[in-house]
């Protein structure tokens, strides 16, 4: 089969198509035909050299989740899977091929009436998004500041906050984004790449401040987030694009009665994932969640969405079609 390897770690060239032997399902495993594959920032991180902080040495298959069909079952599973639209979930590793060997606990049927794209498109952050959603428990009429909010999992947790009746306050960069974030249902939008958006940021939650923060960028701009929730809030810091989490500083958080949960909680186990993963797909298949797809690449190109995807040109999701889909 056609995959992309990764020999060493560096910028997007080092991401190169290569022949490899097609995966056979062992003891309670499928393998699935991958039709389209996630893409998630982190994936870029991990090539570019963070491998070792998550256990991955070259030359290795990138990526953690797809949707396709299963082609095979392995011993004790139900054949009955065979043919059956599926997301290899998160933890189903060496997705950037045509196919892939998943353990049973990480396949999720796709519903009637939701593409294959569109389930790709949640395969990590309908997972993450909707576990975080969940543990922050918005409540309507709570002002929530999401930042990163027209990246895939940020445009996800718009809807979800909307749809809990929260004020929702979307911080991204540059008016094309913004725009998206408008879209998606946002009360108000701030570009965090000008000068005094903290200022605009806590006038549009009302001056008190976010009752709740979503950030998913990390750095100083999760630090300036941090500083714009109000006392007793809660704090979600599960993203780090701008280079590094935020570094909150927990005994501050203590002080000010401020609930912190950072990239630890969304580490989720099997169950959790099939749990989390079939919300998202049937919310979506009822209309009720859009995962947005900002481009989409043949697999051979991983090299360009991985570029795309560190120059912020990607608003939303991008992600990759099988060399034989």
């Amino acid at each position: 089969m056609r995959a992309i390897q990764v020999a060493e770690f560096g910028g997007p060239e080092v991401l190169v198509a290569t022949e490899l032997p097609d995966p056979v399902a062992g003891p309670g495993q499928v393998v699935v035909e991958v039709a389209v594959t996630d893409t998630i920032y982190v994936e870029t991180q991990i090539r570019g050299g963070w491998g070792p902080q998550f256990g991955i040495e070259p030359p290795y298959v990138p990526g953690g989740a797809a949707a396709g069909t299963v082609l095979a079952v392995g011993d004790g599973v139900d054949p009955a899977w065979t043919g059956r639209r599926v997301v290899a979930g998160p933890g189903a590793l060496g997705t950037y091929a045509e196919q892939v060997a998943v353990p049973l606990d990480r396949l999720i049927p796709v519903p009637d009436g939701l593409g294959l794209r569109e389930a790709a498109a949640l395969a990590h952050d309908g997972v993450t998004g909707t576990g975080i959603a969940e543990a922050a428990g918005i409540r309507p009429g709570e002002r929530v500041l999401i930042l990163g909010a027209s990246g895939g999992m940020g445009t996800l947790l718009v809807q979800m906050a909307r749809a809990a009746g929260a004020r929702v306050v979307g911080a991204a960069r540059g008016e094309r984004k913004l725009g998206l974030v408008r879209e998606l249902g946002a009360d108000a939008v701030v570009d965090y790449s000008e000068e005094g958006w903290t200022d605009r940021a806590r006038e549009a939650l009302g001056g008190a401040g976010a009752d709740v923060l979503l950030d998913g960028v990390g750095g100083e701009l999760g630090l300036a987030g941090f500083a714009l929730t109000a006392d007793g809030g809660r704090v979600s810091t599960h993203g780090a694009s701008s280079g590094g989490f935020a570094a909150v500083d927990a005994g501050e958080a203590e002080r000010r009665g401020i609930t912190l949960r950072g990239i630890s909680e969304v580490q989720y186990g099997a169950a959790d994932i099939t749990r989390l993963s079939a919300q998202a797909l049937a919310r979506a298949a009822a209309g009720r969640l859009r995962p947005v797809i900002a481009a989409t690449f043949p697999l051979a190109r991983a090299a360009e969405a991985h570029a795309a995807i560190e120059a912020r040109a990607v608003a939303g999701k991008a992600l990759l079609t099988s060399l034989s889909g």
